[in-house]
């Protein structure tokens, strides 16, 4: 009895080691998805707000 009692004690363990993980996973996740969001919304309006001519990064020349 007093084995199973111990497997019993570290399966809780595990399974509360792995919920504190899913959950700061998730709030990472979250997180990391604000800033994407954040990230494709200014790129958008930097686009709308461009006159061209200017190339960005690894873009090609209109001329290609």
């Amino acid at each position: 009895m007093t084995e199973h009692e111990e497997r019993l004690a570290y399966l809780e363990r595990s399974v509360d080691d792995l919920s504190e993980t899913v959950a700061r996973q998730d709030k990472e996740i979250a997180l990391l998805t604000r800033r994407v969001q954040m990230l494709m919304e200014r790129e958008a309006e930097r686009e709308a707000s461009q006159e061209g001519g200017v190339v960005m990064g690894d873009e090609r020349p209109p001329h290609y």
